[in-house]
């Protein structure tokens, strides 16, 4: 890690009012923790395995950010201690979500993972597949149903080009995406646009992602 190029990438990000998550997967709780006494406390992960391993050994006030493909059946490991799920790509998961936050008598924030790649690789929803998501969590929030969840906005990655004028073109349709969300939610903390990479995040930035999500230009290539 070189601690010059962190400080020089969070205050780039923080001076345009976004928050700056530290993508940790598969480095060691020293780098985090050395991160951590630099002022860092918003982390990615990816597995959740090895995020719980983490959890145990680091400081309680870091927020954790699970930023990968997460299936439905290990919601339960993570409910205890997550602060954000960004990976939210189908009605199940939220059930799930809400669900074990409830037994933990906890809030999670949720972001809606959207496709906006050309790359088939990559996970999310489609915009047919949000409205539907939100029509059916509006038909059914009643009592206490997802009242453990709140929805706090959208996630996504662009393609992995050259080509910047489609990385902002997948950027704004995120962005009217993610407005669109925040309509539909007038009661929830809608306020993160999560969008934006090593190799993207200043034009994410310019595009109006609320968060940035960043590994090797902080830790070095894996």
């Amino acid at each position: 890690m070189n601690p010059g190029s962190f400080k020089d990438i969070k205050n780039i990000v923080e001076s345009a009012g976004a928050t700056l998550v530290a993508v940790s997967k598969t480095k060691t709780v020293e780098e985090i923790r050395a991160l951590y006494d630099l002022g860092q406390r918003d982390f990615g992960e990816n597995y959740v395995q090895e995020l719980m391993e983490k959890e145990a050994g680091l400081p309680k006030d870091i927020r954790w950010h699970f930023i990968g493909h997460l299936q439905s059946n290990k919601v339960k490991f993570l409910a205890p201690f997550i602060y954000m799920i960004q990976s939210v790509d189908s009605l199940k998961l939220l059930q799930e979500i809400d669900k074990h936050a409830a037994r933990n008598q906890r809030v999670i924030r949720c972001l809606f993972q959207i496709f906006i790649a050309r790359e088939e690789t990559k996970f999310g929803m489609d915009e047919s597949e949000l409205d539907n998501l939100i029509h059916t969590v509006h038909s059914n929030r009643e009592g206490s149903r997802f009242s453990h969840s709140a929805i706090s906005g959208c996630m996504g990655m662009a393609s992995l080009t050259e080509d910047q004028t489609q990385i902002r073109a997948e950027f704004d349709r995120l962005r009217n995406l993610f407005q669109k969300t925040k309509t539909s939610f007038p009661s929830d903390p809608v306020d993160t646009l999560s969008m934006g990479m090593s190799s993207d995040y200043p034009i994410a930035i310019e595009a109006g992602s609320t968060m940035v999500r960043i590994g090797s230009l902080i830790f070095g290539k894996r």
